[in-house]
């Protein structure tokens, strides 16, 4: 099996809607993504003969990605009463609205799930909240 892995950051808020403690509140992150997509043989012809993928063409998509969360607010929907997200929608802040709680473990399986949207066989995303903290997620 062969693997290769990138990673990128980016800046987002965010606030975990009733938990006890210091991250009820909106906080930011640094968050860096790392991506690790697999394959059994590496390609046998053409420019990318021996390799897994193009690395250039990974670390754009995953670039891509995650530029779209940058400097945002993160949020699971239902989380913000209406009144307080429409006074932070006329105030124009960037406000991403998820399905889930934004929690790193969350975020990682949804960033893999990104991924592989793009075509990728993803072995493993691994999400850091901090530099000592993250979360991995992969499947069987």
């Amino acid at each position: 099996m062969y693997c290769i892995k990138t990673k990128h950051s980016f800046d987002s808020a965010h606030f975990l809607h009733g938990y006890i403690g210091k991250c009820k509140n909106i906080h930011g992150h640094r968050w860096t993504v790392e991506i690790e997509v697999k394959a059994e043989e590496l390609t046998q012809q053409g420019e990318k003969r021996g390799m897994l993928v193009d690395f250039g063409q990974l670390k754009l998509d995953l670039k891509q990605l995650l530029e779209e969360y940058d400097h945002k607010l993160i949020i699971e929907e239902g989380t913000l009463k209406d009144t307080t997200l429409k006074a932070l929608e006329e105030e124009d802040f960037a406000i991403i609205t998820l399905k889930f709680r934004p929690t790193a473990e969350n975020l990682s399986k949804f960033f893999y799930g990104k991924m592989k949207e793009k075509g990728y066989d993803v072995m493993r995303c691994t999400v850091y909240e901090t530099p000592n903290n993250c979360a991995i997620y992969e499947e069987d």
